[in-house]
Parts: structure tokens; sequence; C-alpha cells
């Protein structure tokens, strides 16, 4: 139902790269899919619905907590361009491993485009999130960051991380929030109901 930056990302991105083998007949259907360990792959709608509220501009540094597959984080890379920079964080140090792989292999396929650039960042990185810990520090902040896990109330590390201005978007508990930075000044509104797997 959209034509957009978000779209074209997702078009690009073909989320069957970044599913088990025994999923990958279901990579068009509008579901969430097991992964593994209890993880799953985010329904296409819900990952361009949190997208579209992030709002990413070219150029952006975004952080990815719980990356998974790697299928938003190359999204993401593609979205940011070139210049942009992208790190995704995984807690599982297998379904980490897996994701970077994908990861990897989607940065190689995607080519440059017909000017010769290069379509997705290059500085797009999937890596083991430290136990214990929420997001990662980033000189500056980051201008983004998305979460794809269900935290149980705003974890204000993450909120902290942020730059001025810059965009949270994460579901707490089963409520969409998209928490904005900006002059010095948070702002947190909500944006309907969804179901995740739990932030660990």
């Amino acid at each position: 139902m959209h034509d957009d930056r978000v779209s074209e990302a997702m078009r690009a991105v073909p989320r069957v790269r970044f599913l088990p083998r025994a999923q990958r007949a279901h990579a068009d259907e509008d579901r969430a899919l097991p992964l593994w360990h209890g993880s799953t792959g985010s329904q296409p709608s819900t990952v361009a619905a949190m997208l579209r509220l992030l709002d990413v501009p070219p150029g952006a540094a975004v952080l990815d907590v719980g990356a998974g597959s790697g299928w938003t984080t190359a999204i993401l890379a593609r979205l940011v361009g070139p210049e942009g920079e992208v790190l995704g964080l995984e807690l599982d140090p297998e379904l980490a491993a897996w994701g970077a792989a994908n990861l990897a292999r989607s940065l190689l396929e995607d080519g440059p485009t017909s000017d010769g650039e290069r379509a997705a960042s290059p500085r797009a990185r999937l890596e083991v999130a430290q136990p214990g810990t929420v997001g990662r520090d980033r000189p500056g902040g980051w201008d983004r960051i998305l979460v794809s896990a269900a935290a149980r109330e705003l974890p204000g590390a993450l909120v902290g991380m942020l730059a001025d201005p810059g965009r949270l978007v994460l579901p707490i508990r089963s409520t969409m929030h998209l928490v904005v930075v900006a002059e010095g000044q948070v702002s947190d509104s909500t944006h309907g109901s969804y179901a995740f797997v739990p932030l660990r």
C-alpha cells in the first residue's frame, strides 16, 4: 500500500535471504517466523511500520537492538546509504553469528546503483550484545535506535544513547512507542499494539 523509501529498501533486501531453510517457503507471508532459541523473524508489515516511525535519513547512524537474522540491519544499511552507519546487536551468540553472515552476504549481493555508488552502507555490522546491558554507546549518540523486542518499561539507557535530535522506536509490553529527543526535550507517543518476544 506504500511506495516510499521503506518499501523500496524492503524490496531490495528480500526476507528469504534471512530465514532458515525450513522457513524460506513462507518468506512472502505477512507473519512472524521462527528462527531458533525462541527468537522470531518479525512480521514484514510490523517491520515496515517501525521503520516508517523511525524515519531514517540518509547518512544516519543507527543502532538495531535485537537484530536476530540480520534482516532489519540490512534494510537499515540500505536506508542510511553509503555514508551511514548501522550496528546490529543480538544477545544469542549463535544467532548473532548467523545474522552477521547473512548481513555480509546481503551487502556483497547488494552491489552498486546505476551511477556506480553503493546503495547500502559498507559500515553495517552485526555483533553479539553484552549480557546484562542494552545497546551500546557511540560518541555523539545514535541518530536512530530500533528495538525489535518488547521491553517491560522504557529503557532510560537507550534514551541516553540518542543524539539530539534523535528517534527511538520500540515496543513496551504490547504497545509500540516512538521516543523523540529534540532540543533537550524527550517526548513519547504510542502507535498501536503488537506482539514481540521479550527484551532480555
